[in-house]
């Protein structure tokens, strides 16, 4: 390892997208660094890193430090590679790592009400490639000291993701009656875990987040055309949206629980600001400045 030493109890983002660049914000630029692909301009330093290439890392590691990854597992390999490249290149290991997973490891539960001690039964190849790097990590973190939480989030929104270019383009939604519930987590509800997930030492083991707002992807969908003052998408049939989604979009749509998120709550002490969706989607918008005059 070779470049700048960084002080003691820096916080290691590792992968600067969505989530990861808004992690870096909320954090002091000296004691937060960030890993990314390819160059980014923010505020707080953030190094190349290319996790499915390079063997050593740009930076020289302080005694302590913490470490957030939110890169997803590669779809070429059941085995999470860039996961354990970078895992071999913490030298020396970090005292605690946060990882943010999915909820899609639980597979579909019938509508039920899920939390962590349900079993993972993932049905979908991105699925299971979690649950792989889960274990992984697992396996990893048996080593002293080391903290691991495992973050499993559901779908995200926020400024920008939205829909919105659906919407505009009269794409169908399944018909409320077929919909089933739905789990979400809005972006700036998810840092707040994340940070609290980084700081708690009782942040440990697998902690499901979300808004606990479960109305379906047919009303996020309507409600954003709401308030955007947008057509309602039509509606269609589970069977005829079969025919006309794509394969990847029917396996999210395909599965039903609810997410049970009592833990998130009351081990992490997150309370999400946007447990209304509605709400969430109002700052999203007022945020990226999407609402139509």
């Amino acid at each position: 390892m070779s470049g700048e030493a960084h002080p003691d109890d820096t916080l290691l983002v590792v992968g600067t997208g969505y989530v990861g660049l808004r992690c870096l914000s909320q954090n002091p630029e000296r004691t937060s660094i960030g890993l990314s692909r390819s160059p980014v301009s923010a505020a707080q330093p953030i190094h190349v890193y290319d996790l499915d290439a390079a063997d050593s890392l740009p930076i020289t590691l302080p005694n302590r430090y913490r470490v957030l990854y939110t890169v997803p597992p590669p779809a070429t390999s059941d085995q999470d590679d860039r996961l354990q490249r970078l895992l071999d290149a913490l030298r020396p290991a970090p005292d605690c790592f946060v990882y943010i997973s999915t909820t899609g490891v639980y597979g579909d539960c019938g509508g039920a009400l899920v939390d962590e001690q349900r079993e993972p039964n993932p049905t979908t190849a991105r699925a299971r490639r979690r649950v792989a790097a889960e274990r992984q990590l697992l396996e990893w973190s048996q080593t002293p000291g080391i903290r691991l939480c495992t973050l499993r989030a559901p779908g995200i929104y926020g400024p920008g993701r939205l829909g919105i270019e659906r919407i505009r383009a009269g794409l169908p939604v399944i018909r409320e009656s077929e919909a089933g519930p739905g789990n979400r987590i809005h972006v700036d509800d998810l840092v707040t875990c994340c940070q609290a997930a980084v700081s708690s030492e009782a942040a440990s083991g697998v902690f499901n987040v979300g808004d606990g707002d479960n109305r379906s992807s047919t009303w996020f969908a309507q409600e954003v055309a709401r308030q955007c003052g947008l057509p309602l998408p039509p509606e269609i049939s589970r069977k005829e949206a079969a025919r006309q989604f794509s394969p990847q979009r029917m396996s999210f749509l395909g599965e039903s629980r609810r997410i049970d998120t009592r833990k998130m709550r009351e081990v992490l002490g997150v309370i999400p600001r946007y447990g209304n969706a509605a709400d969430g989607i109002r700052a999203s918008l007022a945020a990226q400045d999407e609402i139509e005059p």
